[in-house]
């Protein structure tokens, strides 16, 4: 019988689980890869997508990119020759320093999100690029960003949110537009579902979460400031405004509450389609409180995201449940809530004039002579990006120089000069923090690296070296990065003992979220209005606004995490697409009836800036007037050659240059190709 070696590690994937998983290697050479038994969170089960692929394509040499290669063909053709490293780094140094003699830094153009979310192959490559001044592709502008700018402008911050420990003296959970049981899983198994708190629930959809709730809000999108500002006034109402915490700690109370009394609960349930009855009670639970208010990312991708975060993000204060133990709201939590320093990792000061521009005008830039080279690492914008068709057109630029850092041939890579094989998480040593919980947790290397692939970091620090860039940052070691992470996250902390363990928690003990009512605002209070929203483009107060129903014969497009990808992680994972090619869409069963469709039939999808067909389902879970099109499939692997975001004009929330994804109105119609 073979003998087994074990290492624990983490899961760094865009999740808020942050799961912990053993590595199993045999002595014949067998790998396995697992959930942790003594983790918190995973408790021995990866979820079923991390399942699947960390034991196949993410190992398989015949999917992983081992050796670089550079362009032969016509870009988006696929085809490439293998170079050596040597090679490949001094091509690419010698073209960007081309580029910035003739153009400046600023005419590169790089593109990042959360392929990994492991702090040092997730911020190290800044470093670069802010050393060269590149111009960044604002990575939060195609997620989340209107809902951090909106809580930064009235708290101060949005990311040192409630500590998920602190719900065992909590007396209601309200989770807004945030569905765990697709992207969170194992916090929808452990933690929401066996907390023992009433749940509120509110999103269009049914998922399991909502079902699971003990009150599901179903609402029609694009609705939540209308549903929360009728919880705000049946809380006032109630007598339950917790005044002495507004006098106290909130500025602009005064300009929002004589809006209250325009929104009844009969108006509220024509507004949101929520029956009136479900808002009062929803309200009452959660005012009573101690309550948590878990804000997701999903309601602010619309119209009036800023809007809608702004609106939702009263709730705490005017019903004091905010600063005291079992209250409080989460966004995210990120790696200052620990006491990491992000501009330290990314080396921010070495860029004084910062660019940016916002995912939604990326396809129009590239279209631009203004940018000559593109950096795409731990993304894959051909599948993520809005004006899809707009922009694989631009990527065929011929004067346009391509890099892509990457695991795998995506369909961005087929278009890349250069195409540089990254090491996965299973090959070298990393920290990753939770953006849910309050943990740090070692990212062990149990594997050696396929073939010549390299961490994104040492690609960088080569490149900066065949530049000439001699700054200590771009030279620093992984070693002593972490040694830095430790260090500020728990004094004393070493790599070795946290790799032992697995997961620590940073405080040890639950964390009251604003205890002491620090709110880094300019005032030190909550500001709920005021200037600097005026100047951020809004109005100084929210209001109960909502989106325009679609018009008659159109279906408001709903693109969501779906269970079996992360973004558009795992879809080249044999197992994992034919799950998905199952069935890629759900309607509900009155209107598949006005369309003439059944389940398993195709479905023609039409927008103003393209169309795709995709395999149909009938659920009752997804309401009446919307499209159910979860996200993430690689355009190459599916029938159409495309997916959803070919749909998706890129048209902006209300704050921040953010994405409105959410808005989208589509056009349905039965596929006259046989199935």
């Amino acid at each position: 019988m073979a003998t087994q070696a074990i290492v624990k590690t983490t899961c760094p994937r865009d999740c808020y689980d942050a799961c912990g998983m053993i590595v199993k290697m045999a002595s014949d050479g067998a790998v396995s890869v697992v959930g942790d038994p003594d983790h918190d969170m995973s408790r021995g089960k990866l979820c079923g997508k991390c399942s699947i692929a960390y034991n196949g394509v993410w190992r398989s040499k015949t999917d992983r990119l081992t050796t670089p290669l550079k362009r032969v063909g016509p870009k988006g053709s696929g085809q490439f020759a293998e170079v050596s490293w040597d090679d490949a780094i001094s091509e690419i140094a010698q073209r960007l320093q081309s580029i910035i003699a003739t153009d400046g830094g600023q005419a590169i153009l790089q593109t990042h999100y959360t392929g990994t979310c492991s702090l040092i192959a997730g911020l190290f490559p800044l470093r670069f690029f802010n050393r060269i001044g590149a111009t960044e592709v604002d990575p939060d502008t195609v997620c989340n960003k209107a809902g951090h700018v909106a809580l930064q402008l009235a708290f101060g911050e949005s990311t040192r949110g409630f500590d998920p420990r602190t719900v065992s003296s909590s007396k209601c959970v309200l989770i807004w537009g945030a569905n765990p049981s697709a992207s969170a899983p194992h916090v929808h198994e452990h933690w929401v579902a066996r907390s023992g708190v009433p749940t509120i629930v509110v999103d269009p959809i049914r998922h399991a979460t909502a079902e699971a709730a003990d009150i599901h809000l179903q609402l029609f999108p694009g609705t939540d400031a209308a549903l929360a500002f009728a919880m705000l006034a049946v809380i006032k109402s109630a007598g339950k405004l917790d005044r002495d915490f507004l006098a106290r700690h909130c500025i602009g109370w005064d300009d929002i509450e004589p809006q209250l009394d325009a929104c009844t609960l009969s108006w509220a349930e024509a507004t949101t389609g929520v029956p009136a009855s479900l808002i009062e009670k929803a309200a009452l639970l959660y005012a009573d409180g101690p309550s948590l208010l878990w804000m997701g990312q999903g309601f602010q991708r619309q119209t009036f995201g800023g809007n809608a975060m702004r609106s939702v993000g009263l709730l705490p204060p005017a019903t004091g449940n905010i600063g005291k133990l079992g209250a409080g709201f989460l966004y995210l939590n990120g790696w200052d809530a620990r006491g990491v320093d992000g501009g330290y990792l990314s080396a921010s000061h070495l860029n004084a004039d910062p660019q940016s521009v916002s995912h939604m005008d990326l396809a129009a830039r590239l279209e631009s002579g203004e940018t000559k080279a593109l950096f795409t690492w731990n993304n894959n914008i051909a599948a993520s990006s809005p004006e899809q068709a707009r922009l694989r057109q631009a990527l065929r630029r011929e004067d346009l120089l391509q890099v892509t850092v990457d695991l795998f041939q995506t369909d961005t890579a087929d278009y890349a000069d250069f195409v540089l094989p990254a090491a996965s998480f299973l090959e070298f040593d990393d920290v990753v923090m939770s953006y849910f919980t309050h943990s740090v947790s070692a990212q062990v290397a149990a594997l050696p690296p396929l073939g010549d692939a390299l961490p994104n970091q040492e690609i960088f620090r080569r490149l900066a070296a065949a530049m000439g860039l001699t700054d200590p940052e771009l030279r620093e070691t992984d070693g002593v990065i972490i040694e830095t992470i430790l260090s500020q996250a728990r004094p004393g902390l070493d790599f070795k003992t946290l790799a032992a363990a697995g997961t620590m928690y940073v405080p040890e003990d639950p964390n009251v979220q604003f205890a002491s009512h620090d709110y880094r605002t300019p005032s030190g209070k909550i500001e709920m209005t005021g200037a600097q929203f005026v100047e951020a483009g809004l109005p100084s107060a929210p209001a109960p606004l909502s989106e325009r129903r679609p018009a008659l014969g159109e279906y408001r497009m709903l693109s969501p995490a779906s269970e079996w990808l992360m973004n558009s992680s795992y879809a080249n994972d044999g197992k994992i697409a034919r799950r998905l090619q199952m069935c890629e869409a759900w309607l509900n069963p009155s209107d598949a009836e006005t369309i003439g469709v059944e389940s398993g039939n195709r479905l023609q999808v039409s927008s103003k800036t393209g169309s795709i067909e995709l395999s149909v389902g009938i659920s009752s879970a997804v309401p009446a007037g919307v499209l159910l099109a979860p996200k993430g499939q690689w355009p190459k692997a599916s029938a159409s050659g495309a997916n959803i975001n070919v749909l998706n004009p890129g048209e902006k929330a209300d704050l921040a240059q953010s994405c409105a994804v959410h808005s989208i109105n589509v056009t349905l119609a039965k596929s006259q190709i046989a199935t």
